[in-house]
């Protein structure tokens, strides 16, 4: 019995992960509510490359665990889910200054990416399920920010 309700306990706070807690159930936009905690915490803690390099791999698996539990409960990628922005956002900063302009160019160029889906973040979507599926488009709405950053930093 007490493993049963130790599991239980994982599982629910997992799900609280995936959701951030509230922000996921928002009513309006949680998608956008979930960047935007991202945004402030990049905006108040400022942390440095290395750091958010170093936190990459975990929160992509913590992510990933979580998105998975979640989805279980709430249905196919449910717009609840919202630690796949979360970890977008972040690789959407990464080797970016963290300037006010930048993070929010950042967070416009990322929402506008992740709703729009262009070639391939729909199809990685399409193609993958579970927590990995969840957490590969934003993966990729990430890197697409960030390369739009990259070229606007050193063209300007």
């Amino acid at each position: 019995m007490a493993l049963e309700s130790r599991s239980i306990m994982i599982k629910e706070s997992l799900h609280k992960i995936a959701t951030l807690g509230f922000i996921g159930f928002t009513p309006h936009a949680p998608g956008t509510m979930g960047t935007a905690v991202s945004f402030v915490l990049i905006l108040i803690l400022q942390p440095n490359d290395l750091l958010l390099l170093l936190a990459l791999v975990p929160l992509f698996l913590l992510g990933m665990r979580a998105a998975g539990i979640s989805e279980k409960i709430l249905g196919k990628d449910s717009g609840h889910i919202v630690i796949d922005e979360l970890y977008g956002y972040m690789v959407s900063v990464i080797f970016i200054p963290k300037s006010a302009g930048y993070l929010i160019a950042a967070f416009i160029l990322f929402r506008v990416f992740d709703i729009f889906k262009p070639s391939p973040i729909r199809e990685m979507e399409e193609t993958f399920s579970g927590g990995f599926g969840i957490m590969i488009d934003d993966v990729i709405a990430g890197v697409y920010t960030n390369l739009c950053l990259q070229f606007i930093r050193y063209i300007v």
